[in-house]
């Protein structure tokens, strides 16, 4: 057991559990990392939250990629194959994970990771607070609290080691990838293959909505991706249709329709959706708003129209007959259970225990009970005669309302086989219409792929200029800059050469200063080694006629 705070990285506590092996492997940019991982809470009993384990499926991140919890990066960086390390993190680092377990349990379930109608990043959804769909992540979204994560490092693959998927790859080989995805689809929708089809169109949606989450909404790049986001989902939409998965094209044709409401194709195809699904009014409204946004689409919408009429019309006359014929189910019914009622109405009974009134009088009066007798016994005959008599008028009436029914129902069952005729008629020339209306829809979605095909290979062009113009007037920058640098170069060596050549002017006036004064102070010394040499010349002189003077002083001297 290891614990210890990591190197240079603050509110992250790590305690080893079981040591890998080897040195730790080299994490750089595009590394692939695949490992297990388990979350829980700091409470008394560690709360597990999630559990990679548990799904059956190892998580995998690449290195640089932009991750939003990227404190796993940090983590990871430091284990080695193997290990099993516990972190525990502190609120500065769990911020995200609400987010992050959401796409990772969506994942898990099968479902999409991407909510297509939301519009904003990550991080403004994490402060607009929404409901998650998990009422866990819900409660730590709303309350952050320090989490510890059980991470086991399973393998690590560098760049080149492993094929990478449109998750794995960077924003600018997403925005390659995504015109490819775009024609394969386009090629697949052509082919009627279209689940593949539908694969393609997301794995691009999803490229470009990954790419969006970076961007600030409703600025000109995200604006740029939206419409190319907008393409692909009606083309994905157009698949759908094909495979009658209506109301999902009505939900994504919505959520388009409410975030930009000026886009014709979307109100097309929801239209068609309403109509397979006996939406009548919304399907008029729809196709109606085509043609205010395109007068160019009314043959298409007629003809949508007059489809739409004919089905609603089919459908009333089913109606109209399914509701006459369950109304002649239910008369036989109601007379056979009236003339059960009639049979099984019984007289009532004199209980034995119950004196009648006329046999009270017959005790009173017993001359007169023969009388009685007689009296009752023709009215019970006169009540069963009656009763005969009706009997057999009711049969006469049923056998006539018999005969009745049965000839209406011959009436009925040959303006049936007319009406079904007719209906057989009718659907083999709707048929043929919608066959028609397909064969137009088809090539007219053939041009439109083939439209967008030019389209974003006009963009793509338009794309390689702007860069091939972008990367020309870079080379120039970079030129004007190397130019500007030599001409500041060039002038800065200049000037340190006119700096040399003052310096050496200056040095040369020093010197031609210190010359011309040494000359002046040689001239200065000639001249007093001439005034020296001027003196001493007369001195000599001096001297010499001195001697000369005394020289003759001595001969005339000597003469005398």
């Amino acid at each position: 057991m290891e614990d210890a705070m990591l190197l240079g990285v603050e509110g992250i506590r790590k305690t080893i559990l079981h040591g890998g092996t080897n040195a730790v492997p080299r994490f750089s940019a595009g590394t692939k990392v695949t490992f297990h991982f388990r979350t829980q809470l700091c409470d008394d009993e560690r709360t597990v939250i999630d559990d990679s384990k548990k799904v059956g499926v190892p998580m995998e991140i690449v290195i640089g990629n932009m991750f939003k919890l990227d404190v796993w990066e940090t983590l990871l960086s430091s284990m080695r194959i193997g290990e099993v390390a516990e972190f525990w993190c502190d609120v500065t680092h769990t911020g995200l994970y609400p987010i992050v377990a959401k796409s990772l349990r969506r994942i898990a379930e099968g479902k999409d990771p991407v909510d297509w109608h939301i519009h904003t990043c990550g991080m403004a959804n994490m402060f607009a607070y929404h409901s998650l769909g998990y009422d866990d992540l819900d409660e730590l979204q709303k309350q952050p609290q320090p989490l510890y994560f059980v991470l086991e490092l399973l393998k690590v693959q560098q760049g080149n080691e492993y094929n990478r998927e449109s998750w794995a790859l960077s924003d600018e080989e997403r925005l390659k990838a995504v015109p490819v995805l775009h024609g394969q689809g386009n090629k697949l929708f052509k082919l009627a293959r279209y689940e593949e089809a539908c694969n393609k169109y997301k794995e691009a949606i999803i490229c470009i909505k990954n790419i969006q989450t970076k961007e600030k909404a409703w600025e000109a790049p995200w604006l740029k991706h939206e419409k190319m986001v907008n393409t692909l989902t009606l083309n994905y939409c157009q698949c759908l249709l094909r495979m009658d998965e209506y109301y999902e094209v009505i939900e994504h044709t919505t959520d388009i329709i409410n975030q930009h409401p000026g886009v014709m194709k979307a109100y097309f195809l929801r239209g068609k959706a309403h109509m397979e699904v006996w939406n009548e009014a919304e399907a008029r409204a729809d196709l109606l708003k085509v043609l205010d946004l395109d007068p160019g689409m009314r043959k298409p919408v007629n003809k949508a129209l007059a489809v739409l009429t004919m089905r609603m019309e089919e459908k009333k006359e089913e109606d109209r007959l399914m509701c006459k014929g369950m109304f002649r189910q239910q008369q036989p019914k109601e007379r056979e259970k009236e003339t059960e009622g009639e049979e099984d109405i019984e007289q009532p009974e004199v209980s034995e225990y119950q004196e009648d009134p006329e046999q009270e009088e017959s005790k009173e009066r017993p001359d007169d009970t023969k009388q009685h007798k007689d009296t009752d016994e023709e009215k019970k005959t006169q009540q069963q005669r009656d009763t005969e008599e009706q009997e057999d008028t009711d049969e006469e009436k049923e056998a006539e309302q018999e005969e009745e029914t049965e000839e209406q129902e011959d009436r009925a069952e040959e303006i049936g086989t007319e009406q079904q005729e007719k209906e057989a008629e009718q659907e083999e020339e709707t048929e043929e219409q919608e066959d028609r209306g397909e064969e137009i829809e088809t090539e007219q979605q053939e041009k439109e792929a083939e439209q967008e095909e030019e389209t974003e290979e006009q963009e793509n062009r338009a794309e390689e200029i702007g860069t091939e113009q972008q990367e020309k007037e870079e080379e120039q920058e970079e030129e004007t800059e190397e130019q500007e640098d030599r001409d500041e170069e060039i002038e800065t060596e200049q000037q340190e050469k006119e700096a040399e050549q003052e310096e050496e002017t200056e040095q040369q006036k020093d010197r031609d200063e210190e010359i011309e004064t040494e000359q002046q102070e040689k001239e200065a010394e000639q001249e007093e080694e001439t005034e020296e040499q001027k003196d001493r010349d007369e001195e000599k002189e001096t001297d010499q006629q001195d001697d000369r003077r005394i020289k003759e002083t001595e001969n005339e001297d000597t003469l005398q």
